[in-house]
């Protein structure tokens, strides 16, 4: 999370924006190796004037899209072609569809709202919410709104941020099912990329798709609750209307994302205060996270706020922040997460924290399984967090069957920060191997020296802080990550208030999140860039002709 100040009225940071935790600033490193990338080539990008899709003659009307308004708005043209541009209104008010049509594509002119927001907790006949009126169209509310968004299999959306911050917000009470496919996935992108005007180092052109819940928080924005209560709620500035998050429910429902790319998106609201890939503020474990991938975030691949959440098969390239972001209460399980930074850019792998509020309960508890994480060049940042992961605040992590190659950098690092009396961050691991630079593989920083941060990780069982990488095609595991015996006692975690580990995590008889070059999770519905190609055959800069 990056730094950020005077952009709330109490916190460090939003649901939807950097987050700067204590005074960590992403700062990009310097110089440049190669790692040898042996998976094919992504497709070139089609030349401009033989555009393969053709425009389609109108927009999917009211039967198609289940009553959604959609505004007609001429046809875009772009290397691949020229499609009809059907732009969704402000205020999505009605549960509704977008259809795949061949030669359309959908645009969100500045914010997209879907529903109002419902508020902290969901009316019930016996004591139904009290009316008002919110900022979300002027309207007054008694009840959710319940409207869900259906996004169909090979959709494109993209953000229009040229006027203002193009972002599509699910508010509270609302739902987003956006499901893709193996062999078609859903694109969320920015108008340049549409345009056929994007490269390797394009960011920041648009700001993503922000999920928004009822679920704990910590660090409550002024005039919004205590945690002690759990009546805890925490709000976004930056934008012309707020947008809230947090309740009493961590099983909450905000939808459905599978097989989806979310691409070039971290656009500033304002200066400091930036949207990720994928924001979730509240979400609970009813939420389905799946086959999810960032590409370019100007700020973190994603960032999760609170509530709880459960993801797999989690890829995050050239994220210019932190690949994975986890803070303010957030109960997290994720498996299965490939986090590839660029050269030269970037900051951690991870960053785990509560902002600085340490006293505040629940505290964040994140555990991480079969991942791996790579620096795709010397020079990968680092430098704002110190080391490839950080957990700090009142986080604790637990990390599994994991891979760490970074040999900038010190691999890890733990940041006690505790007040007295309370407990200082901690970090577990079992059957992680690391290939770190810098002066030592764990760092410890605050009131924990490097020997006390090291024990934390070296107190699990099969790790190596010393491991030399033999991975190949940049991610998938050689026969030294195959030699490593996998964690598999998940039940003994339960001790550490993990009592659903073993309902979420699938065993798995080996480390990393690539367990050979038989083991194709990540293709064909991804994405390739010039730094990390997965044999898709798909640049990120391109987009798909049907």
């Amino acid at each position: 999370m990056k730094k950020i100040s005077g952009l709330l009225l109490m916190g460090c940071s939003a649901f939807a924006l950097a987050g700067c935790g204590a005074d960590d600033i992403s700062s990009p490193g310097a110089g440049s190796i190669d790692v040898d990338i042996n998976n094919p080539a992504p497709t070139p990008t089609p030349t401009p004037g033989t555009g393969l899709v053709e425009a389609a003659s109108e927009c999917p009307g009211a039967a198609a899209t289940g009553g959604l308004a959609l505004s007609n708005d001429g046809i875009i043209t772009g290397p691949e072609g020229s499609w009809r541009v059907c732009t969704l209104p402000s205020l999505v008010n009605v549960s509704s569809t977008l259809p795949k049509q061949a030669g359309v594509i959908y645009r969100l002119n500045g914010r997209v709202d879907v529903g109002c927001d419902g508020g902290f907790a969901a009316p019930t006949s016996a004591a139904p919410r009290t009316t008002s009126t919110v900022a979300c169209g002027g309207r007054s509310l008694t009840a959710d709104t319940n409207v869900t968004l259906t996004i169909e299999p090979g959709v494109i959306v993209y953000g229009d941020s040229t006027t203002a911050a193009s972002w599509l917000a699910v508010n509270r009470g609302n739902k987003l099912i956006a499901n893709g496919t193996a062999t078609s996935p859903i694109i969320f992108t920015s108008l340049q990329n549409v345009r056929g005007s994007n490269n390797n180092d394009s960011q920041g052109q648009w700001g993503g798709v922000v999920l928004l819940g009822r679920g704990i928080t910590t660090d409550c924005s002024e005039g919004m609750g205590t945690v002690a209560g759990q009546n805890c709620e925490r709000v976004t500035e930056g934008a012309a209307d707020p947008a809230n998050f947090g309740g009493r429910d961590n099983t909450y429902n905000a939808g459905s994302l599978q097989y989806v790319q979310i691409r070039f998106s971290g656009y500033s609201l304002a200066p400091g205060n930036e949207l990720q890939s994928l924001t979730g503020g509240g979400i609970g474990t009813g939420t389905t996270l799946d086959y999810i991938q960032s590409v370019n975030s100007s700020d973190d691949g994603s960032e999760f706020f609170g509530g709880a959440m459960n993801m797999k098969h989690y890829i995050a390239v050239n994220a210019d922040d932190d690949s994975l972001d986890l803070d303010t209460g957030v109960q997290a399980n994720v498996q299965y997460a490939l986090l590839l930074q660029k050269a030269s850019a970037g900051d951690a792998f991870f960053e785990f924290d509560s902002n600085g509020n340490e006293a505040d309960t629940p505290r964040t508890h994140i555990t991480v399984g079969n991942f791996t994480a790579i620096q795709t060049a010397v020079g990968s940042g680092n430098s704002g967090d110190q080391a490839g992961g950080l957990v700090r605040g009142n986080a604790d992590a637990t990390f599994l069957n994991g891979v760490i190659y970074t040999p900038d950098n010190e691999c890890l690092r733990v940041n006690g920060s505790a007040p007295a009396g309370t407990d200082a961050a901690s970090l577990a691991a079992h059957s992680v191997v690391m290939t770190c630079g810098g002066d030592t593989p764990v760092l410890g920083t605050g009131s924990l020296d490097n020997a006390e941060a090291a024990a934390q990780f070296n107190a699990g069982t099969n790790n190596n802080a010393t491991f030399t990488s033999t991975l190949t095609s940049t991610f998938v595991n050689g026969a030294g990550e195959g030699a490593v015996t996998p964690f598999t006692n998940y039940a003994s975690l339960n001790t550490q208030g993990q009592t659903n580990i073993s309902s979420f995590f699938t065993t798995e008889t080996y480390i990393g999140a690539v367990e050979n070059s038989s083991d194709l999770w990540f293709r064909g519905w991804t994405c390739d860039t010039t730094n990390v190609s997965f044999g898709s055959n798909s640049a990120c800069t391109a987009l798909p002709t049907t």
